[in-house]
């Protein structure tokens, strides 16, 4: 491949599949140790259990450094707020980028280079080592290339589905960057995951649960189905979906006469359901849930529900499916030096907060509640939700029980929130911060020195993801669903007495949590319980926007702003803080917190009145797809006119770079 292709390739076209030939190209053309040319590669099965791994790290999640890892994903959500409020929440701010973004196509490329080698030689019997080894390996390939998809899928939507790498060959790249509809592409990465589910064993041949297996595959199956199904619901009829009113995809040839695969949306709504439920019963009938046992008092008092997020193994944890291993010599990160500050500035907001339910199972403004008030963080916790009092951090808890003398950055107290510093390292964005992740062993707080594990996968994920679908699919829950949610409430906690709550809860006192909103419509209460479950149970894990995405809960905030709030700063507690600690003033530029006219809470995004985020959180119907780069118009279509492309934009987005959307 030319070096002149590929440059110009790599910066706009993507699909522009000279970008991953040369990324493999580049990686084969330094043989290995063994001298092993590319042609001999891929011919016995440790070849291809080192192929599949090495791609792990580039497509699946996983803590890094200096971060709060994935417990840090959730930031610039409802959930989780961060100092800097993300430009897709301050509309006019996001624009199209020149060059890169979301469409590009190393890590398929890498993903099919190896399917395309591997499985014909499968069949041709010219792969050495144990037949059931290698189909595992195979089908560990088939999952990556599902994972990577359902990212550009959550990202962009409609996507050229590629099977195979291609060649350098300017018109074969563009032809082959026509998009195909949404609901294709979902249906393309559950048949991936249904021969990954086929081809790999119930356990690893090697690895354990720090490599994929058949449970993952269901797992992520049930994930994708349940995303595209509610997708294509809370859509239905919009531009966002196929044959919807604007959508831009029948504006091509290609795309003009498209037909659903079950001949309505309707029908791919159900399929998709119906594939969710079925993968998630898999997983939910057959892996327990690990044991709650409450409080962490002493060194022996180990709780295996809160150690399961911090251990340095995590394989004695059944609920666990898939987690990344560290080595405190070889791979580590900053994840239990975090966890006992203030996360990595990623501060849990009062909405998060208060959906927690009660222990009782009641909601907090619900009579006869036992709410004690938020004047203190620990009448917040009083009588809740277990999960909310295990990770709900207070002041004066011991974050360290064990080896405080080799912690060098470890806090062994839990000091008062340090919500008016400015550093990342030091600051609590919102006065609230969480255990999750926390180890109470100090050896894991060396500056950047941790090695506790890192959950990808666990099967707590599809018990929810089952309740979710049976609901939104009948509008009733049954058998399995009850018991599962049940489960679920009972290692929590919690009242197993579901009715009860739906009862009690009135969904104009939920409208601080997005997940209560479906297209600026509130939903049911049932429908609301369900998603609250999810919220409560996934805390911090990163799936909220994915979620907020698929449910259309951000319509609310197109005409409206919502206003991100943290602790309740401006009561009692501000006798915490030293009169510095809480300069406030919308024009003082020395101002560290917000001003208490605006709310008794603090606002970690309206401190200042410079800030572009001092209008509040807001939203752009466009934002729920991201842009396509204006560059790759211009490589694939004509040299005058970008709108020849075969690739066409995403609903509201312009074709030119450094544009904001229009129209929606």
């Amino acid at each position: 491949m030319s070096r002149t292709m590929y440059k110009k390739l790599s910066t706009a076209l993507a699909i522009v599949c000279g970008l991953m030939a040369a990324s493999c190209n580049d990686y084969l053309d330094q043989s290995p140790l063994s001298n092993i040319t590319p042609d001999d590669y891929l011919r016995e099965e440790s070849q291809l259990a080192a192929y599949a791994v090495g791609r792990y790290p580039d497509i699946l999640p996983s803590h890094a450094n200096w971060s709060f890892g994935t417990f840090g994903y959730d930031g610039n959500t409802d959930d989780m707020a961060i100092p800097a409020l993300d430009n897709k929440y301050m509309p006019g701010l996001w624009r199209v980028p020149s060059t890169a973004g979301d469409w590009n196509f190393a890590n398929i490329f890498q993903v099919n280079y190896f399917l395309q080698t591997a499985v014909p030689r499968l069949k041709n019997g010219e792969i050495t080592g144990n037949e059931a080894n290698i189909r595992h390996y195979i089908g560990e390939v088939y999952f990556l290339r599902a994972f990577e998809y359902f990212k550009k899928l959550q990202a962009l939507g409609d996507f050229p589905i590629l099977r195979t790498t291609l060649p350098d060959n300017q018109e074969t790249l563009a032809a082959a960057s026509v998009r195909n509809p949404r609901n294709e592409v979902a249906r393309f990465i559950i048949s991936d995951l249904d021969s990954a589910a086929l081809m790999m064993q119930p356990t690893a041949p090697v690895g354990g649960t720090n490599r994929l297996s058949r449970n993952v595959a269901y797992l992520l199956k049930s994930r994708v189905a349940l995303f595209e199904g509610t997708w294509l619901k809370y859509f239905k009829g919009t531009a966002f979906v196929p044959k919807g009113t604007d959508w831009p995809g029948a504006a091509k040839e290609y795309n003009a006469n498209y037909q659903f695969p079950s001949g309505s949306i309707d029908g791919e709504i159900d399929y998709f359901l119906t594939q969710a439920m079925a993968a998630a019963k898999e997983v939910a009938s057959k892996v327990p849930l690990v044991n709650n046992t409450g409080i962490i008092l002493s060194a022996n008092n180990e709780n295996p529900y809160f150690n399961m997020f911090s251990a340095e193994n995590m394989s004695q944890y059944s609920e666990v499916l898939l987690w990344r291993q560290y080595n405190r010599t070889l791979v580590t990160h900053n994840v239990p030096v975090n966890a006992q500050a203030g996360n990595y500035a990623n501060g849990l907001t009062r909405s998060m907060v208060e959906s927690f339910l009660m222990a009782n199972g009641l909601p907090i403004y619900a009579a006869g509640s036992g709410y004690k008030g938020d004047d203190f963080i620990s009448t917040v916790r009083e009588g809740r939700d277990g999960r909310l009092n295990l990770f709900l951090k207070e002041p004066g808890q011991k974050n360290v029980l064990l080896n405080l003398a080799q912690g060098t950055h470890a806090t062994e107290i839990e000091p008062t929130p340090q919500i008016w510093e400015s550093s990342y390292e030091k600051k609590y964005s919102t006065g609230y911060t969480i255990r999750k992740g926390l180890t109470y062993d100090a050896a894991h707080c060396g500056n950047g020195a941790g090695y506790t594990g890192s959950i990808t996968f666990r099967a707590v994920e599809a018990y929810l993801n089952y309740i979710e679908a049976v609901y939104e699919k009948t509008s009733a829950l049954d058998g399995d669903a009850t018991t599962y949610w049940q489960q679920i409430r009972a290692r929590a906690k919690v009242s197993t007495d579901i009715d009860k709550t739906i009862a009690a809860t009135q969904m104009t006192k939920e409208t601080n949590d997005w997940g209560a909103y479906s297209g600026n419509r509130l939903v049911s209460a049932t429908l609301y319980n369900i998603r609250r479950e999810r919220r409560n149970e996934l805390m911090a894990e990163g799936l909220r926007f994915m979620d907020l995405k698929r449910w259309r809960a951000m319509d609310q905030m197109v005409n409206t702003p919502y206003h991100v709030e943290g602790f309740k700063l401006w009561g009692p507690m501000k006798d915490w803080f030293t009169a510095a600690q809480l300069t406030y003033g919308a024009t003082n530029n020395s101002a560290v917190v917000s001003d208490p006219a605006l709310s008794n809470y603090l606002r970690p995004h309206e401190i200042r009145s410079n800030a572009d985020s001092y209008k509040g959180t807001r939203w752009a119907m466009a934002h729920y797809l991201s842009p396509i780069a204006a560059q790759h118009f211009i490589v694939t279509g004509t040299a005058a006119d970008a709108t020849t492309s075969p690739i066409y934009q995403n609903p509201g987005w312009p074709l030119s770079a450094g544009s904001p959307p229009t129209g929606y």
